[in-house]
């Protein structure tokens, strides 16, 4: 059961290939997820249904996105210390995140049950979808403990060098989402709260093995002791994950002003939009894996205080970022409109509106996937090195370039105009962060500075 891996030694592009390649996979099949809910009550309820469940994307993605960051920026201090070698710092940076998550996500819940309605009717959900969407924002609110729980453990397991587990968790709770999916949806009849609930309980699944992993690897062996609040280890952790859930925060809102803006014309669009939205993970999934492993690799090395590892593992992360966009962009480009097709039924209502909205909106994202790549990397390496703020700065260059290109550009060439908005949005927080990160590196390699341990 020991499936650790110490990454600071050996072949960065090996080390960074083999920890990537199961978490693409575990990243497929998390966004299976929201594929299979959209497939079957897009075909199997309507098109009404398909964007009452797009009315809410970016306002679910608020949380999750949230989460994962926060997890993401716990996570860091974990590999540090594992790096490092430090158990006792190691053991505290995994007691001390159950707590956080625990507090932090009580609190989402609460709020996201509370506000979803408000934020649904600011949004300018169209009448038609507003009771549909709001039952499924409220279940997918009520469930962000879960969700915690899942991303909180895979990402402990990660920081150990361990992405088989996750990966395995995944693919167990894919297909039991696929098969809830068909028996809540299809069977049972319950339409949009059934794809909810599948959603919830696929994750629950994908917890509980991940959890009973963590219980049998002996790194992962605690004491009374180790769930004695630390304050300082808190206020560590809190500095590496909070910013970086307030810089998704931040790109949400410059989404949700996007999404009021496609409000406007009307359900059809919004639901040729939901189509690609879904596919949008797809798309990026390989840059969030390639991330995170760059991530794990250089705040292992960086604890390990290996600075000449901490480059080169940069170095391999771009060039593999490069190629896996550009193969993916050849895939979308060639075989995109039949990918789209698979989310409504071509006897639909407005199916070939749909499907035409759909395709254009995918074709120009894929044009950009270069940029959400590279951007990927770079957030991910300057987490490494513990460096939040840069990251959450990022994340205003992403909101003016997105909400501004929604507010601006339909003026001159009408909804072709909010296709492009999430590719501005990368460009603009990518070359952000590439600065940034080198900054840093200056910083470090002129300062002589070093990794501190988990209260530093």
């Amino acid at each position: 059961m020991e499936r650790t891996t110490n990454m600071t030694s050996g072949s960065p592009t090996k080390l960074i290939l083999r920890f990537a390649f199961p978490l693409i996979l575990t990243n497929l099949g998390q966004q299976l997820y929201t594929i299979v809910d959209a497939v079957i009550v897009g075909r199997g309820v309507g098109v009404e249904a398909l964007a009452a469940l797009g009315a809410t994307d970016w306002l679910y993605w608020a949380v999750l996105w949230a989460v994962q960051a926060m997890t993401q920026g716990f996570a860091v201090l974990v590999s540090q210390t594992f790096g490092s070698g430090n158990k006792q710092d190691f053991r505290k940076a995994i007691t001390m995140s159950v707590l956080l998550c625990a507090i932090i996500g009580t609190l989402l819940t609460a709020a996201g049950i509370a506000l979803a309605l408000p934020m649904l009717q600011l949004l300018k959900t169209p009448d038609n979808i507003l009771a549909g969407a709001r039952t499924y924002l409220t279940t997918m609110y009520a469930g962000t403990l879960v969700v915690m729980a899942y991303n909180m453990s895979a990402g402990f397991l990660r920081s150990v060098g361990d992405g088989k587990s996750p990966l395995i968790a995944m693919g167990v709770a894919g297909s039991c989402n696929i098969l809830l999916d068909l028996l809540f949806v299809l069977v049972f009849r319950w339409g949009i709260i059934g794809a909810a609930l599948a959603t919830l309980l696929a994750q629950l699944i994908a917890f509980v093995y991940c959890l009973s992993v963590i219980l049998r690897m002996s790194v992962f062996t605690l004491s009374r002791a180790d769930w004695t609040p630390d304050g300082a280890v808190m206020a560590t952790l809190c500095r590496l994950g909070i910013p970086l859930a307030l810089a998704q925060m931040i790109v949400v809102v410059g989404g949700i002003v996007a999404q009021s803006a496609i409000n406007t014309y009307g359900y059809v669009v919004v639901a040729g939009f939901t189509a690609t939205n879904k596919l949008h993970g797809l798309l990026d999934c390989s840059a969030t894996a390639l991330g995170a492993a760059t991530s794990i690799f250089i705040g292992q090395n960086w604890g390990a205080n290996r600075l000449d590892r901490v480059k080169a593992g940069l170095r391999r992360a771009v060039i593999i970022g490069i190629v896996l966009a550009c193969c993916i962009m050849a895939v979308m480009l060639v075989f995109g409109r039949q990918v789209v097709s698979l989310f409504v039924s071509a006897n639909a209502a407005h199916a070939a509106q749909v499907l035409d909205t759909a395709y254009q909106y995918l074709f120009i994202l894929s044009l950009f996937l270069v940029a959400a790549y590279l951007m990927n990397v770079y957030r991910y390496a300057l987490q490494g090195l513990g460096d939040s703020i840069a990251p959450m700065l990022s994340g205003v260059f992403e909101f003016f370039a997105r909400a501004g290109a929604a507010l601006l550009l339909p003026q001159f060439i009408g909804v072709t105009g909010l296709f492009c908005m999430d590719g501005l949005a990368w460009v603009a927080a990518g070359v952000f962060q590439l600065v940034c990160f080198y900054y840093d590196l200056h910083r470090i390699e002129t300062k002589g500075l070093a990794y501190r341990g988990a209260g530093g």
